[in-house]
């Protein structure tokens, strides 16, 4: 990721004004690694792209997180935090412990997810490489964004499959709604 894109699209992201009231926000969970991820990053990069009110189309804020404890208890308590700390925000804010993504996973998809030792894994095993981003700050400090697919597919609008887990129908589900909502975007097959 060149430095460019980087302050590209932190300038971009806070145009949607829930992007930065969570990551305003979310240090205030209690979990030290976590990440504001996905669709309502890319999205509204694409918003802003087409001119489109800029939180148009996107159906929730994805904010991961990892704690070594895998219990629904510990989670749901993190999820509790965050309703109460979300609560003016008309939007859905999804929380999710990527610790206990492996429990999960296989049962849903058909093949394990694999060991996880940090939020940013989560990221890393997306099905479409291009959303593959995550931001986050700490106590309002500078930005961090963790990209391991870099930032040129998201800003020329070309969706590229990750093959990091065999799982091309997501893949193909998640890029056609995108497609059906952002028309300009361009779709790499699996």
């Amino acid at each position: 990721m060149n430095a460019v894109q980087k302050l590209d699209l932190i300038e971009v992201i806070q145009k949607n004004p829930w992007n930065t009231l969570i990551l305003n926000r979310a240090g205030d969970l209690g979990v030290d690694d976590w990440w504001l991820t996905a669709g309502c990053i890319a999205q509204t990069v694409w918003n802003f792209t087409c001119e489109r009110e800029i939180h148009a189309g996107i159906r929730d804020y994805d904010l991961f997180y990892y704690d070594r404890d895998t219990s629904w208890d510990a989670e749901n308590e993190v999820i509790c935090k965050a309703k109460k700390l979300f609560s003016d925000v008309p939007v859905e804010v999804q929380i999710r412990n990527q610790a206990r993504v492996p429990l999960w996973y296989e049962n849903k998809f058909g093949i394990p997810f694999g060991p996880v030792a940090q939020a940013s894994d989560g990221i890393d095993r997306f099905p479409c490489a291009t959303v593959a981003i995550g931001i986050r700050h700490q106590n309002n400090r500078q930005f961090e964004v963790h990209c391991p697919f870099g930032l040129t597919s998201l800003f020329e609008g070309t969706l590229k499959p990750n093959r990091a887990l065999p799982i091309p129908a997501v893949y193909a589900e998640k890029t056609a709604r995108w497609k059906r909502e952002w028309p300009h975007l361009r779709i790499e097959p699996w």
